[in-house]
């Protein structure tokens, strides 16, 4: 039987037309004429973005208050998950520094047991939030709130690692709040240890040398230009361990802090935890799912004009939630999508996910086979390097080019930067989007505007100013800016009232409601309402609140001159009517 052109099934249909599945991962659209080149540049990819993650996996976790293991099982586990399932193709999830202030901050406060149930937490809302298709509100968030904690987080990535940086020794655990955290450095700072500080320094050198000096060496010297494509933490990391086992110097390692890292997968396991704790959990539950969202969502948007391409956010948060979800209760943190892997898989030529997979499958191998070698690795290198990722981290030029901006959006990302280092990256975030909320209906409601129409623009309204008013109404009628329909009802004319909203694209229901008290308060002044240019958004509000319905119809026009028009014939004298006596039938 032959197939109707419109039935869904058709070759020719548009895939626009064609109904969306609510989970469909990028990965299966990606396989369909998979080549055999392709696979080629997807694994030597995957191994190139397996190295580069390897040194980062493990600095996040250690900075976050965790074993370096719990880095590398979230790159392992979640990376492979959001590869697998996501809505990019290029798109490297794991372990980011964006969250090593919150997971800190729950590690000290509520323990490990209830960072794992927190972590699961967002992996549920992550997961709500793109079956629900709110991938694209995440763009709403404003820029000053986003510069703003980035910049903070940044900030305290640097003052945690202090304490490795410069080898200072530290009773117990190090605050999570910012003015406890300076108070427990300066007491410890005569502690510092010079060989530490050395091993630091010459670490966080040789990567903005490797990051700086190298490309302009390796266009002159062209026998230079492979040693770009090796990352430049691995090598710091490789040099930093070979220089402190040779020369026998006294530098805490990760076999000294942490004994190692295990050459082995963990098991399923279940914390114990107390659900007395776990509903004081859903805020910064609240706070990684809305961080991770944002961070995967930007990463992919940038990853997007690399490869021209265009991925999927929702299904970018249902895989974000799933690898969320999962990863915790195998010994991992909390994952996203994190530009510089992501940006390191695209420069290497990346196709596909399965470079993303492939980066899981590399990490995978080194655990299982190069594990001991770990413990030798020094912590200060490991702090160098989450210094310089804290510094590539932030926008620090936006502080310079704030003159540039109004004072609303200094004060916003200003306030956001300032409690996020001080108070809380929740509070921060909060606070931000409420400003950004104030802000946005500030300057919504100073773009309302009702413009008074006369004689100027119709003549017939010459001589009539007092007794019909005439307004054209701009922007949107909504909760901010319903004062001009309030300055209305208290100079009302003597007979007619027209208002225009042609100009009009939104009416609320605090906009409607204004506007049935004018037409009551018109009603008892006997002040006729005439209204005209209703689109489609007003004209349907108006008639769900019954406003429509009750006005004549004759006062509902569809032009500003047939409004007029109807005013001066509501307002024209009645004609003269000879009530004597002698007329009157007895």
């Amino acid at each position: 039987m032959a197939t109707s052109p419109s039935t869904p099934s058709t070759p020719s249909q548009p895939a626009s037309a064609r109904p969306r599945r609510v989970f469909r991962p990028k990965l299966l659209d990606s396989l369909a004429g998979y080549q055999r080149t392709q696979l080629g540049a997807d694994v030597g990819a995957g191994i190139a973005v397996g190295l580069v993650a390897l040194p980062l996996a493990m600095a996040f976790a250690i900075a976050s208050g965790l074993g370096p293991q719990a880095g590398l099982f979230t790159a392992i586990i979640a990376g492979f998950l959001i590869s697998a399932l996501g809505g990019s193709k290029v798109q490297i999830g794991g372990p980011a520094g964006a969250f090593i202030v919150i997971v800190y901050g729950i590690v000290h406060r509520y323990g490990v047991a209830n960072l794992i149930i927190a972590t699961a937490m967002s992996g549920v809302l992550l997961l709500a939030m793109g079956f629900f298709r709110l991938g694209t509100l995440i763009r709403f968030i404003p820029v000053a709130v986003i510069i703003g904690f980035t910049n903070g987080i940044a900030v305290l990535i640097a003052l945690s690692q202090v304490k490795d940086f410069l080898g200072l020794e530290v009773q117990g655990s190090v605050p999570a709040d910012f003015f406890g955290l300076l108070r427990t450095l300066w007491q410890a700072l005569p502690s510092w240890s010079l060989a530490a500080t050395w091993v630091a320094l010459v670490s966080l050198a040789g990567l903005i040398a490797w990051q700086t000096v190298l490309p302009r060496a390796a266009l002159r010297w062209s026998v230079l230009k492979p040693l770009q494509r090796l990352p430049g933490s691995v090598v710091v990391l490789v040099c930093a361990t070979a220089w402190v086992a040779i020369s026998g110097w006294q530098v805490e390692t990760i076999g000294s802090r942490f004994g190692g890292i295990p050459s082995s997968l963990p098991s399923w396991q279940w914390p114990a935890f107390s659900w007395d704790t776990v509903r004081f959990l859903f805020m910064p539950a609240l706070t990684l799912a809305l961080l991770g969202a944002i961070e995967s969502l930007l990463c992919a948007r940038v990853a997007d004009g690399m490869i021209d391409d265009r991925h999927d956010p929702n299904q970018e948060l249902m895989a974000q939630g799933v690898a969320n979800l999962v990863t915790p209760f195998f010994g991992g943190m909390p994952a996203t999508g994190t530009i510089a892997r992501t940006m390191t898989n695209v420069r290497n030529g990346a196709t596909s996910p399965v470079a993303g997979m492939v980066h899981a499958a590399t990490l995978l191998a080194i655990v299982l086979l190069a594990a001991p070698l770990a413990a030798h690795i020094p912590l200060s290198a490991m702090a160098a390097i989450l210094m310089f990722v804290a510094w590539n981290m932030g926008e620090w030029r936006e502080f310079l080019h704030l003159r540039q901006y109004r004072m609303p959006y200094r004060l916003t990302l200003l306030s956001v930067f300032a409690l996020t280092v001080i108070v809380d990256l929740t509070v921060a975030v909060e606070v931000g989007l409420v400003a950004a909320c104030l802000t946005f209906i500030y300057r919504i409601s100073s773009l309302s505007r009702a413009d008074a129409v006369g004689a100027a623009d119709y003549p017939a309204l010459a001589g009539q100013e007092q007794r019909i008013h005439a307004y054209r109404l701009h922007g949107a009628l909504f909760f901010g800016a319903v004062k001009l329909l309030e300055n209305m009802a208290d100079h009302l004319p003597h007979r007619v009232l027209v208002l225009d909203f042609k100009n009009v694209l939104y009416v609320d229901s605090s906009g409607a409601d204004s506007l049935a008290d004018l037409l009551r308060a018109c009603g008892k002044h006997q002040v006729a309402l005439v209204i005209c240019g209703l689109a489609y958004q007003p004209l349907d509000i108006l008639t769900r609140c019954g406003m429509v319905q009750s006005m004549d119809p004759s006062n509902l026009c569809t032009t500003m001159p047939q409004a007029i028009n109807r005013g001066l014939a509501i307002d024209a004298p009645p004609p003269t009517v000879d009530d004597s006596p002698s007329r009157h039938v007895p």
